[in-house]
């Protein structure tokens, strides 16, 4: 590859052999440069070429090409004398010649050692999340709009992290909220919920001032094609996720359905991870990251299963008709096991009431499920009922399918 982009073929009897070998140096080095050297064509005509070289990196950091330069500077090197500028001094037809070629001038002005030099660093190519970024030769940025955000930039970097924590911390705790039923009178968590709820109301009124990348990779930067396409994609869904179903659920005069309906929306916030997923795209290509991701996965849908195990378990331990309780369902086993068993409150609540407490309830859920997907399955909790069967049976086909041969 050096070798042809020296353009040694293009060599003749003047041209500077120091040229040549600092040249060859910068592509042993994979260094960026500018020269100024002296070629031939095919009729041996020879011609003073600017050349710009510039390595092309991958997300490996590892150059894959260079992009080489040339123009055409004869002109200024040294003048031709035609019929039309016969007689005229050297001088004067340099001058005519810059004249003709202002254009030239304009586009001949050297790079600076920090354009030469500049590029992103390990950590600001590992912290980008948008897999649309610019590529690394790309020098210039693109010109915005004061009120317009560029979707690249440090700012936006930095935020889209903070909605990515954010969603997986959405991710893990509104599918426990939902299925343990959970109202949250606790203040610190109220607030916890309401700080997220209101981040991303500010990352809605961000994406209607933020860049994004056309069909054809240019960046669209106008504020109303910025609107529209925010609109058609994501807008509904990040809409329906910022709305405080928490503190709506807060209050103790909430009908029972009504709360359980705000606690069932909630789960449209698990959208979300399609623009989770987006983002960390490029990121498949490190192996140390592809392996953090997959044990991330593999604990969050662990965790899912976990709640949707405990639902099925808990609605199918009373029977409401009868108002009996069933001796064969996992809860009814777990809390006679631990010790907490379901006693019938005839003289108060009239209701049932003991068995295990929900962090008892959550452990002993996702130690299920984790046994389940990996197919070890100690037996010490089991389903019973034909809704715990037919669950566990598609957990273990999904733990086959799909996560046990990436965990090998």
């Amino acid at each position: 590859m050096h070798r042809s982009s020296t353009c040694n073929f293009m060599y003749g009897d003047l041209t500077d052999k120091k040229t040549i070998e600092k040249i060859r140096q910068t592509f042993d080095n994979y260094e960026s440069n500018f020269y100024e050297v002296l070629l031939y064509t095919k009729n041996r005509t020879p011609i003073w070429l600017y050349m710009q070289v510039a390595p092309i990196r991958n997300e490996n950091n590892k150059v894959v090409l260079f992009l080489c330069t040339f123009r055409d500077i004869t002109l200024f090197k040294q003048p031709i004398e035609d019929e039309a500028t016969k007689g005229w001094t050297k001088l004067a037809r340099l001058t005519r010649a810059l004249t003709n070629n202002r254009n030239v001038v304009q586009q001949l002005a050297p790079l600076s050692k920090t354009e030469v030099s500049q590029r992103p660093s390990r950590l600001a190519e590992a912290l980008q999340l948008g897999s649309d970024i610019l590529p690394q030769y790309k020098q210039e940025a693109p010109k915005t709009p004061p009120h317009i955000i560029l979707h690249y930039c440090t700012f936006k970097t930095t935020w889209d992290w903070i909605i990515l924590i954010l969603t997986f911390y959405t991710a893990i705790m509104v599918p426990y909220n939902v299925s343990f039923k959970t109202k949250q009178n606790n203040l610190a968590w109220l607030v916890v919920d309401s700080i997220v709820d209101v981040v991303f109301l500010i990352d809605i009124v961000l994406n209607f001032h933020t860049t994004f990348v056309g069909p054809a990779g240019e960046v669209i930067s106008d504020a109303k094609l910025i609107r529209m396409n925010y609109l058609k994609t994501w807008f509904v869904i990040d809409l329906l996720s910022c709305l405080p179903y928490d503190i709506i659920n807060a209050f103790e005069h909430v009908d029972e359905g009504l709360s359980s309906l705000f606690s069932s929306l909630k789960v449209i916030r698990l959208l979300r991870l399609g623009r989770v997923a987006r983002k960390l795209d490029h990121y498949l290509e490190y192996g140390a990251a592809v392996l953090v991701l997959l044990v991330c996965v593999f604990g969050l849908v662990a965790h899912w299963l976990a709640c949707i195990w405990y639902s099925i378990g808990d609605y199918e331990v009373i029977d409401e008709t009868t108002n009996t309780i069933k001796t064969d369902s996992w809860l009814y086993q777990l809390a006679l096991s631990i010790g907490t068993p379901y006693r019938y409150n005839a003289s108060g609540t009239g209701q049932w009431e003991g068995g295990p407490n929900k962090d008892t309830l959550y452990i002993s859920s996702l130690y299920f499920t984790m046994t389940s997907l990996t197919t070890i399955g100690f037996g010490n909790i089991a389903p019973a009922t034909d809704g715990e069967k037919i669950f566990s049976v598609a957990m273990m086909m999904v733990g086959c399918k799909y996560l046990l041969p990436f965990l090998h």
